[in-house]
């Protein structure tokens, strides 16, 4: 039930602001988009997401669409990534330039 308390405050205060902070993303979206933007998204805990009925916690639904959208967010979930879509898989990262030459799709097309 804290998990539920917790997507109520979220809620709340994502419904007066487009961010956790404010108008701008901030520290604060980038420490809580792994927890609650996955929950939201279905990516953590299994039916956690269903028993909790994230889907009605518009505003954070709407938070996470748009935290997610961020090309800097989608380049953070690739990296060290073992599983899902070879291409969305940057086990090592060690360049920037790693993200358009050593995705595991384009890796098991060289071998």
């Amino acid at each position: 039930m804290e998990t539920k308390r917790q997507l109520d405050v979220l809620e709340r205060r994502l419904a007066v602001s487009e961010y956790l902070g404010g108008d701008q993303y901030t520290i604060a979206d980038i420490a809580v988009f792994p927890w609650y933007g996955g929950l939201v998204k279905g990516w953590l805990y299994g039916t956690a997401a269903e028993f909790l009925s994230v889907q009605d916690y518009k505003h954070v639904q709407r938070w996470a669409e748009t935290v997610y959208a961020r090309p800097a967010v989608k380049r953070g979930r690739m990296v060290n990534r073992m599983q899902g879509e070879p291409s969305e898989q940057l086990r090592e990262r060690h360049d920037a330039s790693d993200f358009d030459t050593k995705t595991q799709d384009k890796i098991q097309a060289a071998s």
